[in-house]
């Protein structure tokens, strides 16, 4: 039983480890903030726009089937049975932070975010503790690469964000060597 909403156990609660990777493309990057996140390349560039790509789009929605989840609109995917929707937010403005990508995309505690993984972090950058965040961000970078001079370029001057900058060198370092090693190295955008 959900403590949060009081519905029964949502399709993913179960998912343990390896299982809560749903391809080597998505994975339940955050169960307790119920995040989903889709990368489509291996390198970046600072000026990359941080959007889910129409692939991702399609990726999730395919990897989201076999939980009961249809597309019912190009950025929302709803099991009725279950009574619970994931959202692919979309910026409000080119350029937008990936700081703000679910402020204008409201979720029920049931409800999952399918976000980009610079998205991921920066939700992991905001919500949690320092230690807890780095650990998570760490955890991420070894299954998705995120756009880190992306992410350097929208740090603000408030204590979570001055705090991250500190790890931001262990990043790059975990992330060179993901991306060098497999699963990743092979991988083609999707």
């Amino acid at each position: 039983m959900d403590a949060v909403c009081g519905a029964s156990a949502p399709p993913f609660s179960n998912l343990t480890g390896a299982e809560r990777d749903l391809s080597v493309y998505m994975t339940l990057a955050d169960a307790d903030q119920n995040i989903f996140s889709v990368f489509d390349d291996l390198k970046y560039d600072r000026s990359d726009a941080d959007i889910m790509s129409p692939g991702m789009r399609t990726h999730a929605a395919a990897q989201l089937k076999p939980f009961g989840f249809n597309q019912v609109s190009g950025s929302v995917l709803q099991n009725k049975d279950e009574d619970i929707v994931c959202y692919i937010p979309k910026p409000q403005v080119l350029g937008a932070s990936p700081f703000d990508i679910t402020r204008y995309t409201p979720k029920r505690p049931q409800d999952y975010y399918v976000l980009t993984p610079t998205q991921t972090a920066c939700r992991f950058i905001d919500t949690y503790a320092f230690e807890e965040a780095v650990e998570r961000i760490t955890a991420l970078v070894q299954k998705q690469p995120i756009n880190l001079l992306r992410l350097m370029d929208y740090l603000e001057d408030k204590p979570a964000h001055i705090n991250i900058r500190k790890a931001l060198g262990h990043f790059q370092a975990v992330q060179k060597l993901a991306v060098a090693s497999e699963p990743l190295r092979r991988r083609r955008a999707l």
